[in-house]
């Protein structure tokens, strides 16, 4: 069988090589033609999959290595009988370690303040239990959580009045509680002065016209975004004024990425009626060594991954670029596809002899997930 696939899954032609011959293309300019002749169709969260990408092709299967389902035309699917997979909570470590960077390169005593997190999923859900871990007071907006979930949740006022607001859920348009734009004009001057905004979820779930102005305006906000509106002709102007930038990369560690190609290869084999066992995965035994001592909280979570170098390398690309040329989807697409390798905390390694931590401060990296031996 002939399969294409995101050329940004790692370790797809690996596991998937033994099915059929593997097709690799820049996610964004999978076209029909490409699959015209293609049953198995593996994509991120950057190809659209639609009727108007499927109709008339052989696809059978569609696997997303992704959290999200937005860029999914999941009715279409449903009806004309193609199988789906999806990855939920495959990278959800890795932005939980976005979200703690960019609370470290902006908030210093950000330990010592309130965090609401806006959708308590995978990501969300993993945020919670890591801050909660540490002694961190959080409040939690989730309409959709189940009563059992032994989460306490509030209102979302009251999440906006936190001194650092997470957003974490996915983009939906329609139902009782659709999240686009769900931070307008009128919430995002609901924000407390003085405080975060992270939003590392999607893109329109702000809008991103009110954010600009809201910021222009004189809002004594900090903001970090991570996702877009619309991606990837991204909002030059905006991005002159956010406090922290990234190309959508907060779920782009190592690990997530080939947890994400397990996950529906796993599922690629059930639907074949092939049995899985641990040989069928990847195991990523390596370590990254840490090259500086560290002597705190803060040391320890830029050396695993500083975001302000990301937000660094954003800036520098977009620089001379004009604004809404095409070129600006061009350079946000080869951040993403350029990305350097990004290991999740408990695969870096630290020389007990650069390790000058008080207790308070173990104990705390080492409820994180943080790897201190």
């Amino acid at each position: 069988m002939k399969i294409v696939a995101d050329q940004s899954m790692p370790r797809v032609t690996e596991l998937f090589g033994s099915y059929g011959d593997v097709h690799l293309l820049p996610g964004r300019k999978i076209s029909t033609v490409d699959i015209a002749d293609t049953d198995i169709l593996l994509v991120r969260s950057v190809t659209k999959v639609d009727a108007d990408l499927l109709e008339g092709s052989n696809i059978k299967f569609v696997g997303s290595a992704t959290i999200g389902t937005d860029h999914i035309d999941l009715d279409y699917l449903q009806s004309t009988g193609v199988h789906f997979a999806h990855a939920p909570g495959c990278n959800a470590q890795s932005v939980v370690q976005y979200d703690l960077s960019v609370m470290t390169n902006l908030v210093s005593d950000w330990q010592n303040k309130t965090v609401g997190i806006v959708g308590c999923g995978n990501v969300g859900g993993r945020l919670l239990k890591a801050l909660l871990s540490i002694g961190v007071d959080c409040r939690v907006y989730d309409p959709f959580l189940n009563h059992d979930s032994g989460i306490t949740t509030t209102d979302f006022e009251s999440v906006l009045d936190s001194d650092i607001v997470c957003l974490h859920t996915p983009l939906t348009f329609s139902g009782l509680h659709p999240t686009y734009h769900l931070l307008d004009a009128k919430a995002l001057s609901k924000l407390k002065s003085g405080s975060l905004l992270i939003n590392a979820g999607r893109g329109a779930v702000v809008d991103n016209q009110a954010l600009l102005a809201c910021i222009k305006g004189g809002a004594d906000l900090l903001v970090a975004l991570d996702v877009w509106e619309p991606e990837p002709l991204i909002d030059l102007e905006l991005l002159k004024y956010v406090s922290i930038a990234s190309p959508h990369i907060a779920g782009y560690s190592l690990e997530g990425k080939v947890n994400g190609t397990s996950m529906i290869f796993k599922e690629f084999m059930d639907w074949q009626g092939a049995s899985w066992n641990e040989s069928n995965s990847f195991r990523l035994d390596e370590m990254e060594i840490c090259p500086v001592v560290i002597s705190s909280v803060a040391d320890a979570i830029l050396a695993s991954f500083d975001v302000g170098a990301d937000d660094g390398r954003m800036r520098s690309v977009f620089e001379g670029v004009e604004a809404n040329s095409m070129l600006v989807g061009e350079c946000f697409d080869r951040l993403r596809r350029e990305y350097p390798v990004r290991r999740e905390w408990k695969a870096m390694a630290f020389d007990p002899e650069r390790l000058n931590l008080s207790r308070n401060d173990y104990l705390t990296l080492t409820s994180l997930g943080f790897n201190l031996g």
